[in-house]
């Protein structure tokens, strides 16, 4: 019997391109993983503090683009201020479990470039 290696709940959000593609907004950032060269670019629209959405486009592994796929639907009208509680929540516990650990970079690079870009 084979070992699952990758679960499919991540497989299934790394396919889900509804928020791929950038829109140009006053909101953007770019970033590059210097571990691996994944990299991501994405756009935000604000108003009123709130994350109204998030646009992003990636050359990235697996890990990366369900991240980012993840991050852009759960911000979703999010105050920017509470981002931080929002990447730490159960809504990523398939991301962040200790099985992907040494994935961590990649899984995080779509949340930093965020942060860069507010």
């Amino acid at each position: 019997m084979f070992k699952k290696i990758i679960d499919k709940k991540i497989f299934n959000l790394a396919l889900d391109t509804s928020n791929y593609g950038l829109k140009k907004t006053k909101y953007y950032a770019s970033l590059k993983n210097k571990k691996c060269g994944d990299k991501i670019e994405i756009s935000l629209n604000i108003k009123n503090k709130k994350i109204i959405n998030m646009h992003y486009e990636t050359e990235s592994c697996l890990f990366c683009k369900a991240s980012a796929s993840l991050l852009s639907k759960k911000i979703k009208n999010i105050n920017i201020d509470k981002i931080d509680k929002i990447i730490f929540s159960k809504k990523f516990n398939p991301l962040l479990s200790k099985k992907y650990l040494s994935r961590k970079d990649c899984i995080m690079l779509p949340y930093y470039a965020l942060k860069k870009a507010l």
